[in-house]
C-alpha cells in the first residue's frame, strides 16, 4: 500500500524527531547531572554555613584564625572562680603583648601564643579571637581603627586546686591531673619542669641552642609524658583475671617475698613476706610476687583485649595535645615477658592523663566522661556566648567490675600500701600507690592515682613524681595535699 506524500512526510518527521531525541538523551542526562551537582553544592554550603563553618575556623590547626588578630585584642583566660590567668595588652601602634600573672603556675595548661601555640592557647585561639561586644561599640572602634576584645575563654580549671598540686610537686620533675569523675572537668594540671611564659623568647633562644636543644621543658608531662605505670597498673591484671575466672574471690597465694616466673625472678618491695592473701590483699599491699603469679594465669589474648578496653593502644577522648599509651603483650608474646608487665614493669607506658581515666571510669561505675578544659565563652562584659557541657564517652567496664575495683582500691589506703597517709582524714579514700623503675640501678619514679569520697566520688587525682629515689617524694603525699586542699575550700 502506498502512503500519500503527505503520510510519508509526517512519516520522516517522525523518524527524525525519534532520532533527535536519541541523540540528544546523553546531552539532556549530562545537563541534569551537571543541575543536581549544583544544587548539592549550593545546598551544602548553605548546610557548611550554618553547622560546621565555625567547628573548621575554630579547628586548631586552621592558620586562617591569626587574621583575626589584626582587628581584634586576644581574650582573657580564666580559672572557674574568677582569676584571671592569661590577658592581652594593646599599646597605642596597635602591638598586642600577651601577660601571664602567675608565671610559672599555670605554664602547660594555658601553654603560650608565640613561636606556634601550645595548651588552651592553642585550642581556644578561635574563641579568644572572635568579639561578640555591643555591637554599637565594635562600631564606634572600627570607626577610631581600634581593636575590639575578644571573648574570654572561661576553663575548669579550680585555681586552689592548681595552686595546691603546683606547690605539691615543689621542685621535683612530673605531673598532676585532677578530674571530676563525674563531669570530666580538668581541675588541674600540673607538668614540670615548667617554664614562664612571659619569658617565651629568652627560653625559646636557649632552646635553639646546643645546650637547650635537649631541654624537655616544654612537654606536658601531664599527657605526653609516657611512664612506667608501676603497681597502679595491677588495677589493670586485676580486672583482667577477674574477667577470665568467675571465681576470683576465691584466689588465694602465700607469699614468700619472692619466687620465680617463667625463667623471670620477682621479689615484694623492700623484700616484704606478705604471707596468705586474697585477690583484696593482693592488691591493697601491691604484693608483687602475687601479681606474677596472677599474670601468669591470664591468657595474653584476654589480657590485651582487657588492656585495651582500658585505651591502650586507642586514641584518648581528650581534644588537647597528648600521646598513646603502650601494651604490647599479644598472643605471640614471649612467656617470660608476663611477670614483669604484670607488676607494671617492662615495656608497657602510661601517661598520668590516661591514668586519671581508667580511675575516672572506676570511680563513676564503669562510664567514662570525656575531660575537657574550656567550660564556656564569654564576652568582656559577662555575657555567655558558648557553654560546654559534659558528654558520655561510653563503659570501659560494667558497673559491677567497677563495684569490686572500688572495694578494692578502699583497702589500699584504709589498711594497705597508703593508709600511712589516710588513716586520719575526714575523706575516705580509694586508690593506687605505685612505683616504676626507670633504669637498671634500681631508680624509680613514684606514683599514686585515686579518688576521694568512693562512695559518691568527688575528684580523680593522677600523680607521677620523678627520681622518688633521689627526693624522696612520694606520689601519695602529693596527692594527699591536693586532696586537702579540696577538701578545706
Amino acid at each position: 500500500m502506498h502512503l500519500s506524500q503527505e503520510e510519508e512526510f509526517l512519516k520522516k518527521e517522525q523518524e527524525k524527531a525519534q532520532n533527535n531525541k536519541i541523540k540528544n538523551r546523553p546531552i539532556i542526562v549530562i545537563t541534569y547531572t551537571m543541575v543536581t551537582i549544583y544544587m548539592c553544592l549550593i545546598g551544602y554550603i548553605i548546610y557548611f554555613m550554618q553547622f560546621k563553618a565555625e567547628a573548621t575556623i575554630a579547628n586548631s590547626r586552621n592558620i586562617r584564625q591569626d587574621s583575626f588578630a589584626e582587628t581584634v585584642e586576644r581574650g582573657d583566660i580564666i580559672t572557674s572562680d574568677g582569676q584571671v590567668i592569661a590577658t592581652s595588652m594593646t599599646d597605642e601602634e596597635g602591638n598586642t603583648t600577651r601577660y601571664y600573672p602567675y608565671n610559672n603556675m599555670f605554664a602547660h595548661v594555658v601553654g603560650y601564643d608565640s613561636y606556634g601555640k601550645a595548651g588552651l592557647e592553642l585550642q581556644g585561639n578561635f574563641y579568644m579571637l572572635r568579639s561578640h561586644i555591643n555591637i554599637f561599640e565594635r562600631l564606634y572602634k572600627e570607626i577610631r581603627e581600634e581593636k575590639n576584645r575578644g571573648d574570654n575563654l572561661i576553663t575548669t580549671v579550680d585555681f586552689d586546686l592548681q595552686k595546691a598540686a603546683y606547690d605539691a610537686l615543689g621542685d621535683c620533675d612530673g605531673a598532676v591531673i585532677v578530674i571530676e569523675p563525674d563531669s570530666g572537668r580538668i581541675l588541674a594540671m600540673v607538668s614540670k619542669p615548667d617554664y614562664n611564659p612571659n619569658e617565651i623568647d629568652a627560653l625559646w633562644e636557649y632552646l635553639q641552642t646546643e645546650e637547650g636543644s635537649s631541654s624537655t621543658v616544654l612537654l606536658n608531662r601531664a599527657t605526653q609524658g609516657l611512664y612506667a605505670p608501676g603497681s597502679t597498673f595491677k588495677v589493670v591484671t586485676t580486672l583482667a583475671y577477674m574477667r577470665e575466672h568467675y571465681n576470683y574471690e576465691k584466689y588465694a597465694f602465700v607469699c614468700e617475698g619472692s619466687n620465680i616466673y617463667t625463667g623471670v625472678e620477682i621479689s615484694c618491695s623492700n623484700d616484704n613476706v606478705h604471707g596468705e592473701l586474697d585477690l583484696a590483699d593482693s592488691l591493697a599491699y601491691s604484693c608483687n610476687v602475687s601479681f606474677a603469679n596472677i599474670g601468669t594465669d591470664i591468657t595474653q589474648g584476654g589480657y590485651k583485649e582487657t588492656a585495651e578496653d582500658l585505651l591502650f593502644n586507642q586514641d584518648l577522648p581528650y581534644s588537647g595535645t597528648y600521646n598513646i599509651s603502650s601494651f604490647v603483650i599479644d598472643s605471640n608474646s614471649a612467656k617470660d615477658e608476663i611477670p614483669q608487665t604484670a607488676i607494671g614493669q617492662g615495656n608497657t607506658l602510661v601517661t598520668p592523663l590516661h591514668n586519671a581515666l581508667i580511675f575516672s571510669s572506676i570511680a563513676n561505675g564503669g562510664v567514662l566522661m570525656k575531660p575537657y578544659l574550656i567550660q564556656s565563652i564569654e564576652t568582656d562584659d559577662g555575657a555567655n556566648v558558648k557553654k560546654f557541657s559534659s558528654k558520655n564517652y561510653g563503659n570501659l567496664m560494667t558497673s559491677d567490675e567497677a563495684a569490686v575495683l572500688t572495694e578494692y582500691l578502699k583497702g589500699v589506703c584504709d589498711y594497705g600500701t597508703a593508709s600511712y597517709y589516710f588513716w586520719d582524714t575526714s575523706y575516705d579514700v580509694a586508690g593506687k600507690t605505685g612505683t616504676a623503675e626507670y633504669d637498671n640501678q634500681g631508680n624509680c619514679n613514684s606514683w599514686f592515682v585515686g579518688f576521694s569520697n568512693p562512695d559518691n566520688p568527688d575528684i580523680v587525682v593522677s600523680v607521677i613524681v620523678e627520681d622518688y629515689t633521689s627526693n624522696g617524694v612520694s606520689g601519695v603525699w602529693v596527692a594527699k595535699q591536693i586532696f586537702d586542699a579540696y577538701y578545706q575550700q
